[in-house]
């Protein structure tokens, strides 16, 4: 008990003695107001909880994230100082940063503050692993004698840093100088969030350089700087140099992995148990201090009370004997309630420490893990709210049905909307091994990911809760002919770029490694805004698919977006899915099916037909019509173009998602010339597909009631980085 005491003392002293923020010293703060905290909430005591936290936890290593509280009022955060600090000035930078988040973005449940030596950032949603783009950008007001010679050189010592930093650096840190004359250099310095992967590090940091002429051409200084990493030159010392240490970061101590758990999780999962004693007895102190304040107030009547009563009688003596009373009363009052408070602190602790009690532990084969169900907690939803929020399964609510089985529109108490998806009884997992795959899975958060919200394994019940996306499915919208009309050309080069990045998360900039292996219009679900979100990836893990290796017998996906190793061979890899990106990528420009069915008004399958047109010439008109006079028809030939590159037959020569993503936005780079694609051809019995002219035989889409995939799994590779 003494140390989770000395640690809350501590942490009391620091909220006392915390400076204020000085306006003039931030240099950039985003404070969405679209979303507010109302005062005293659970969400703004979790904020408290956690900006109190992120401080102390970031000194040490100059770096640290976390998150607390549960969905919805769970709060995530992330604190970073500059990599040349000293643990002192990094404290201070953070302390102030805390009173700075909270003046400039009050009630803001999604905020960032920026100052010259930290960042610190917090969201209801989270960010952890997210490449972001540049945010703002700062320039010295002084040109260079010779601009040439400077930007090359400026280049150079930049790419350097970059690569140093994202590769190089455990921090992810790197400064270095270029000599510009011989009487003057160029200090350069590069740093990234250190919840990013090395390649999402390197993409922030180019990303930031690549900015450089836009808003420093040939300026002595110039700083760039996004929410994930930043950039800053000058040609005059601006970091420390004599705390600049390359040297690896001595890594926190990681306890065994439990199985089904990677052991590199983030930091912000890394919880020991002296750190949840520590939040229990905080907030009961707290708890004992409002008593104190009480007992306090109490006495003070009581002795205004004894003296209006004694003054006319009582002697000095006696009204001192009073007092002395009265004093000793309150504080064995408040003795009492401190050691009171203490102890019940303790109990909650030691009771949080048995067992969870619920159906999914006692249902669950060999027993199951007691610390592990305990992880999962916050992901656990109970069966009678799920039945109440969908109205006990009805129809009513039933969204549509997939091959993993029915998905049902719910709306819980508070008004949250959810779709929750019931899980066929075909699993071969147990509930043990089900329960670790949607951890995992949940941990996977990216805008353009469909947000898993948790799952309920109760009465032989195997259910997974999403969020809600209003506007249904990619397909329900882009081959209707009148729905279509609402996707523009901007939406439609929105929704490309979007799912790009989506993919690019799961393949490379997220700590597991996925492969989505059914990619397709109908897993694309759209919200509000028509935003894209991939949905139903991780799901191959949750039906015992054989998803570690490199290939597979068993064939899981949807004719006409896989690709034909993967259709003929059963090999996957990340070039499956780029394969399956450059059919969806035709079907958004043409507003065509790239299936053939028995009602089909079209001769030839999607991919024939937008190569035939590309060698002819006349690429913009499988444009779709109702697009023809709001596009520059350079932007569509670009997209046409790197939707041909990503369904090459070989995958060598795909490209991956974040070459990808780099042609998309940048006009500069050109393209390669796309050879002869690998596609279907369907006879016109529709009874046998047929891949590059060999045969599978297997059951078309369109020979189901309902349509869709053959079996609709979607994960494969679930491996820690």
């Amino acid at each position: 008990m003494h140390f989770p005491v000395l640690l809350l003392l501590l942490s009391l002293l620091l909220l006392i003695h915390l400076p204020m923020a000085i306006s003039d010293d931030i240099l950039w703060t985003t404070c969405p107001t679209d979303v507010n905290y109302t005062t005293k909430s659970t969400f703004q005591s979790n904020l408290n909880l956690l900006l109190s936290s992120l401080s102390s936890a970031a000194v040490p290593s100059g770096f640290a994230n976390d998150t607390v509280g549960r969905y919805p009022n769970q709060v995530y955060g992330l604190a970073l100082c500059r990599g040349d600090l000293s643990p002192a000035d990094c404290r201070s930078c953070l302390n102030t940063s805390i009173h700075g988040i909270v003046e400039q973005c009050p009630h803001g449940m999604s905020s960032t503050i920026w100052y010259e030596d930290c960042l610190l950032r917090y969201s209801n949603t989270s960010f952890f692993s997210m490449v972001e783009p540049v945010t703002f950008y700062m320039s010295n007001t002084n040109n260079v004698s010779q601009p040439t010679l400077f930007n090359t050189l400026l280049g150079q010592l930049m790419d350097t840093l970059a690569q140093k930093a994202a590769y190089g650096s455990p921090r992810m840190f790197a400064t270095g100088t270029a000599n510009f004359t011989s009487f003057q250099k160029i200090y350069g310095l590069a740093q990234c969030t250190r919840d990013l992967s090395d390649g999402g590090c390197y993409r922030c940091l180019t990303d930031a350089i690549s900015n450089i002429p836009a808003c420093c051409d040939a300026k002595q200084g110039g700083r760039v700087k996004g929410e994930t990493c930043y950039i800053r030159y000058e040609v005059a010392p601006f970091y420390n140099l004599l705390t600049i240490d390359d040297a690896p970061t001595p890594a926190p101590a990681v306890s065994p992995p439990r199985e089904g758990i990677p052991a590199t999780l983030p930091v912000h999962h890394q919880k020991t148990e002296i750190q949840q004693i520590g939040k229990f007895i905080f907030s009961f102190h707290l708890f004992a201090l409002a008593i104190h304040a009480r007992l306090h107030l109490f006495a003070r009547r009581r002795r205004v009370s004894l003296r209006r009563q004694e003054s006319s009688d009582l002697t000095r003596s006696n009204s001192d004997g009073s007092n002395r009373t009265t004093k000793t009363i309150v504080i064995v009052a408040i003795a009492v309630a401190v050691v009171l408070s203490f102890l019940f602190a303790i109990c909650i602790f030691l009771r949080r420490r048995k067992p969870v009690k619920s159906l999914s532990v006692q249902n669950a084969p060999n027993g199951g893990n007691e610390e592990e169900f305990r992880s999962a907690e916050s992901l656990l939803f109970d069966l009678g709210t799920i039945r109440a929020a969908t109205n006990n399964f009805s129809e009513a609510n039933k969204l549509g049905e997939g091959g993993f089985g029915p998905v049902y529109k719910g709306i819980l108490q508070d008004g949250q909307e959810i779709a929750v998806k019931r899980l066929s009884t075909s699993s071969a997992q147990g509930l043990i091994e089900l329960r670790n795959e949607v951890i995992l899975v949940a941990k996977l958060q990216h805008k353009n990911l469909v947000r898993l919200l948790g799952f309920c394994l109760e009465e032989q019940e195997k259910l997974l809760v999403y969020e809600y996306l209003q506007n249904t499915s990619l397909d329900k919208i882009i081959f209707d002919p009148v729905k279509r009309e609402l996707l523009n050309w901007g939406r439609r080069y929105k929704l490309i770029e979007g799912i790009a990045r989506g993919l690019l998360y799961l393949h490379e900039d997220s700590r597991l490694r996925i492969i989505h292996r059914d990619l397709k219009a109908s897993n694309i679900l759209l919200d509000g805004d028509m935003n894209p979100k991939i949905s139903d990836f991780g799901l191959a893990k949750l039906f015992d698919v054989d998803a570690t290796q490199g290939n597979t017998n068993r064939i899981a996906g949807t004719y006409g977006y896989m690709s034909p190793e993967y259709a003929l061979y059963g090999q996957f890899s990340a070039k499956s899915d780029v394969f399956s990106f450059g059919v969806l990528i035709l079907e958004i420009v043409t507003g065509r099916r790239n299936t053939l069915n028995q009602d089909s008004m079209y001769s030839e399958d999607l991919l024939s037909y937008v190569w035939n047109n590309w060698r002819k010439g006349a690429a913009l008109q499988v444009l779709d019509r109702c697009l023809a006079e709001e596009c520059r028809p350079q932007d569509v030939l670009r997209c046409i173009h790197i939707g041909l590159l990503c369904i090459q037959e070989d995958p060598s020569e795909r490209p991956t998602m974040a070459s990808v993503i780099l042609m998309l936005n940048s006009q500069s780079i050109t393209l390669p010339s796309p050879s002869t694609p690998a596609f279907v051809i369907s006879s016109r019995t529709f009874n046998e597909p047929h891949v590059l002219g060999r045969e599978r035989n297997a059951d078309l889409p369109g020979s189901r009631s309902r349509g869709g995939s053959v079996n609709d799994v979607s994960i494969s590779e679930m491996e820690p980085r």
